[in-house]
């Protein structure tokens, strides 16, 4: 399939930016430039506003049955063109084909998922206390057009999670996608818009990350922002938004602890956080990071990750049989580099990996580290790669301490035969999302997010729709 070069979609039609700029995307596993994307200037922003404006107040009074069906039909259209988008998914991000079509897939249910919650926005009836001609009501409408703010490592997930709590809620949206992922997000729209969406209920531009933020989460017309990102990037947009009184939801950075406790299956517990620890080469935001594992199955638990990691097969991910892909850019390799001779200089060992791969694409070789001190920087800072570190503990305490010593608070991991210590993960572990025996399993019908510096809000479970929702007081007496 033909990558193709991509436009801005305003008001329901595809379009250059006003001045015809244009950025170059490239293959991560190449180098080589696979297409162009569009760059959005202010004229085109404001237009796309007003467009989301239009958009907003048509998709709002649409019954909610009517928007589901809608829905439901964009999600039909994804799963039909899984193989395609995925095709070109990979070619821009590196991730392996068979990820980038479970992206897809995923992200088709996760639309259906919201598309069903919707039917369930519900307001109430709250009887008076004592006039029986006062009617008092309590009213959920939609808040009204959002701007999202989504990142490369994910380019349909990310976007879905947002577009279909937004829309499911009687929202419009308008997506500011990446520059260096747009083919996917791009196909994505495109459902949306053969599926019947009116026009402006959802637009796309790419451009400057600053210069768009600036100006929408300051147009007076938007009314909510949602972003997934950095944590540094994310505090930016919230402040502003807070200038503006502007409703946000934060996904940010994230640096998982995986506890493996005395009693943990071994076994379970390598191939669970080592597969998720390498899916997408690390790339994602609840990769597991800091394994903080017993003293006395330390040494089980480093080996077998490191057979784990040095039989992935590393290579294109359109290739037969690839297990692990490109990073996204050239930035990713020289941060594996950095955080890797770090530790080793502080005193770590390296096991495995350690290594760019070739000197043709973003290719990081599957690292696995032990005895890695505190104050290294892997162990501070998020690698987002194919970085594995690893530190023993003797007391359960004392990795509870520091799985929250951070203030990352975004994804855990706990391993354990005991009630009491899963317990004990359970409540202890200050983090949003939690998986003990089992690895990242989110699902639409649950809360995704974090706490902590990882941001706030969710963008899974009912708890998604609320905050796109305005909650009303109305008391009406009849006379």
């Amino acid at each position: 399939m033909t990558y193709p070069s991509i436009q801005l979609f305003i008001d329901g039609q595809w379009s250059a930016g006003a001045d015809g700029r244009t950025l170059d995307v490239r293959n991560p596993a190449n180098g080589q430039v696979l297409g162009q994307v569009a760059c959005a200037e202010r004229s085109d922003l404001d237009r796309a506003v007003l467009a989301a404006q239009k958009g907003f107040e048509t998709w709002r009074d649409m019954p909610p049955v009517a928007r589901c069906k809608v829905m439901q039909k964009a999600a039909e259209l994804l799963r039909t063109r899984a193989d395609d988008i995925a095709r070109v998914l990979t070619q821009e991000q590196g991730k392996p084909l068979v990820e980038a079509r479970g992206e897809v897939v995923a992200g088709a249910d996760i639309i259906d998922w919201f598309a069903n919650e919707g039917l369930r926005v519900y307001g109430r009836i709250v009887p008076s206390r004592g006039n029986l001609a006062l009617r008092q009501m309590v009213l959920k409408d939609p808040v009204g057009p959002v701007a999202a703010f989504t990142p490369w490592n994910f380019p349909v997930n990310q976007i879905v999670r947002k577009v279909g709590a937004a829309l499911a809620a009687g929202c419009s949206m308008l997506v500011k996608a990446p520059e260096e992922t747009p083919a996917a997000p791009a196909a994505l729209i495109q459902a949306f818009a053969d599926a019947g969406l009116p026009p402006g209920v959802l637009g796309l531009v790419y451009g400057n990350p600053a210069e768009i933020s600036s100006h929408l989460i300051a147009h007076p017309l938007i009314r909510k922002i949602t972003f997934t990102g950095s944590t540094p990037v994310g505090k930016q947009l919230a402040a502003l938004a807070g200038q503006h009184m502007k409703r946000v939801t934060m996904e940010l950075g994230g640096h998982a602890p995986v506890i493996v406790c005395e009693d943990a299956d071994v076994a379970l517990a390598v191939k669970a956080a080592g597969a998720a620890k390498f899916r997408n080469a690390g790339q994602v935001c609840i990769s597991p990071t800091r394994f903080l594992v017993h003293a006395s199955v330390a040494d089980e638990f480093a080996n077998a990750l490191t057979r784990q990691a040095q039989a992935l097969k590393v290579g294109d991910g359109l290739a037969e049989g690839t297990q692990m892909g490109p990073l996204a850019n050239p930035r990713r390799l020289t941060a594996m580099a950095s955080v890797t001779e770090d530790a080793l200089q502080r005193g770590a060992r390296l096991l495995t990996g350690g290594q760019r791969i070739g000197d043709s694409g973003n290719f990081w070789q599957p690292t696995v580290l032990a005895d890695v001190p505190l104050e290294a920087k892997v162990f501070n800072d998020e690698p987002f790669g194919p970085v594995a570190a690893i530190r023993s503990f003797v007391q359960l305490d004392e990795a509870i301490a520091e799985a929250n010593r951070l203030a990352f608070g975004l994804a855990g991991y706990g391993f354990t035969r005991s009630l009491r210590n899963a317990d004990l993960l359970a409540r202890r572990v200050e983090v949003g999302m939690m998986w003990i025996n089992m690895p990242a399993m989110p699902t639409a019908e649950m809360p995704f997010g974090g706490i902590k510096d990882s941001g706030y809000g969710s963008e899974g479970g009912p708890e998604a729709l609320e905050a796109y929702l305005n909650l009303r007081s109305v008391a009406l007496m009849n006379v």
